[in-house]
């Protein structure tokens, strides 16, 4: 799975950090999800999508099996 956080942290000039404050994880849980080692749960997408402020589907690009 490939993620667009970077991007989006980007745009409200967040750190790893920052986000990680946001959403109640560690920073390294946010490092991970970039470069799409981890596939978090429902509730952690949908709480990092909300402090980026965008929806789980702008953020996360599944590329799942057809």
């Amino acid at each position: 799975m490939k993620t667009r956080i970077k991007e989006f942290r980007a745009r409200y000039d967040l750190t790893q950090e920052d986000l990680a404050k946001k959403v109640g994880v560690r920073r390294e849980t946010i490092v991970f999800l970039e470069k799409g080692k981890y596939n978090p749960s429902l509730q952690l997408a949908h709480d990092v999508a909300t402090a980026l402020k965008t929806n789980i589907e702008e953020l996360f690009i599944f590329e799942g099996k057809k």
